[in-house]
C-alpha cells in the first residue's frame, strides 16, 4: 500500500509540475507577444476560436439534464 501511494504521489508531483511549465510557457510567449506589438493581432484572431470553444463547450452541457450521461444507443435487437 504504501508503494502504492508513493506512486500516486509521485504521478501528482509530474502532473502538477507539467501544468506550472506549461503556465510559464505561455506567460512568456504573451510577454514576448505583448513587448513586441503583437499582442492584439493575436487576441484578434484568437477570439474567435475562443468563442467557438465554449459555444461547443455550452452545446455539450445543454444536452445532459442534472450531470446524467448520455443516454444509451439501442442496437435495433
Amino acid at each position: 500500500m504504501e508503494t502504492y501511494l508513493n506512486l500516486m504521489l509521485i504521478r501528482f508531483g509530474l502532473l502538477a509540475g507539467g501544468f506550472v511549465v506549461v503556465a510559464l510557457l505561455v506567460f512568456a510567449v504573451a510577454l514576448a507577444l505583448k513587448r513586441r506589438g503583437r499582442i492584439n493581432e493575436v487576441r484578434r484572431y484568437a477570439d474567435p476560436v475562443a468563442r467557438a470553444g465554449l459555444r461547443a463547450a455550452a452545446r455539450r452541457l445543454e444536452g445532459r439534464k442534472n450531470g446524467a450521461s448520455r443516454p444509451r444507443q439501442q442496437d435495433g435487437r
